[in-house]
């Protein structure tokens, strides 16, 4: 099994930039840069509230959870 984080999706959805979300939850962009390419370990329940906040969305629409099979498959494609 594998959480994907889906920071790019919402990110196009609401039509704002890594930069901005950087600036609004003050990570820095090496951070988001992180999540969003799929390579965190962990995030803190505070950064993925104020991601939220800042994307005003829920973290059902950020977290997702893949059978290892489908997430090994989308890095294969990319």
């Amino acid at each position: 099994m594998a959480i994907v984080i889906n920071i790019d999706v919402m990110l196009a959805k609401r039509k704002m930039s890594v930069t901005e979300l950087s600036e609004r939850v003050g990570i820095t962009l090496a951070n988001i840069s992180v999540l969003k390419n799929g390579r965190a370990k962990a995030i803190k329940l505070d950064t993925l509230d104020k991601i939220c906040k800042a994307l005003n969305c829920q973290p059902g629409d950020i977290l997702e959870w893949r059978m290892e099979e489908e997430s090994d498959e989308k890095v294969n494609q990319s």
